[in-house]
């Protein structure tokens, strides 16, 4: 479908998810045929990704002259949906990726504006099935997820001597639980229940921050606790390489780590909102 559309083609991306998602699917494309306007995580990635392809310095430089704006879905920036409205006014349409099981509506919404893209991208049948029940009436296509395929593949086999990775995404809510975060919760509800999923009080965990998350977000915590160490892998296959078992909210890692073969756990404690991944082989403790 990316390769059938008219170019130049405008990329405008935040958050994490759709950035990994979307920049696979770009691969192939001539930088040439690309204007690029990016933020947040997904400037970081594709500088990692694609050092030589420069990045311009707002939406609407990248709309100029575009024949089709392709768009992410994030929650941590207006810049996204700010470019759906710029390119709907123009007359130049678009193409959103959404990453995720969750909040479907709201991801095209703000501040009571609500602008859909002509067609929605989405990398699983779930995905696909939420998004044509939330949106009737949008073209909505399910392509291939290369960027969980490579993380998964690339990963290699489950070490027997494996340890812990805890991958880590903002809570955004205490759950009416105290003060202290959500994410925080989780952790703390890991350590404690993590015999639950077979899991000895001798293993070693690695904690892995989400890309939002500031640096030393963690520190004091890791400090606190014997045995956890701060993941800085490259990437997500890296990370995985070392890990037997892998922990998680409802996190995207965690559906790479099912794929990857090992055993991904939803820690989210019981007076949490349930986990809303639906892939089937994720356990919760």
């Amino acid at each position: 479908m990316i390769a059938d559309l008219r170019r130049p083609i405008a990329i405008v991306a935040h958050d994490a998810g759709a950035a990994n998602i979307l920049f696979a699917w770009l691969e192939d494309v001539p930088a040439g045929d690309l204007r690029v306007a990016l933020a947040g995580p997904a400037e970081r990635i594709w500088q990692t990704q694609f050092p030589e392809s420069p990045v311009l310095a707002s939406i609407g430089e990248a709309l100029d002259g575009a024949a089709s704006l392709i768009s992410g879905t994030g929650w941590a920036s207006d810049m996204e949906h700010d470019a759906r409205v710029e390119a709907a006014r123009r007359g130049i349409p678009s193409l959103a990726v959404v990453d995720h099981w969750v909040n479907y509506a709201p991801r095209f919404e703000r501040e009571g504006t609500r602008q859909l893209p002509d067609a929605i991208l989405v990398g699983d049948a779930e995905a696909a099935t939420i998004a044509r029940d939330t949106f009737p009436g949008t073209r909505i296509a399910q392509l291939p997820n290369l960027y969980l395929q490579r993380q998964a593949r690339d990963a290699g086999p489950v070490p027997d001597d494996g340890d812990i990775l805890f991958v880590m995404e903002p809570a955004r809510s205490t759950w009416g639980h105290g003060t202290t975060p959500g994410e925080f919760q989780a952790l703390d509800y890991f350590m404690a229940h993590r015999g639950g999923a077979g899991i000895g009080e001798d293993v070693a965990m690695r904690l892995r921050p989400h890309p939002s998350d500031p640096p030393g977000k963690y520190d004091d915590w890791i400090r606190a606790q014997p045995g956890v160490t701060l993941d800085t892998a490259r990437d997500m296959s890296e990370a995985l390489a070392k890990a037997r078992w892998v922990a998680g909210l409802n996190s995207f890692a965690l559906v790479i780590a099912l794929e990857a073969g090992r055993r991904a756990i939803s820690c989210l404690p019981p007076w949490a909102p349930a986990c809303v991944l639906p892939q089937a082989g994720i356990v919760r403790i």
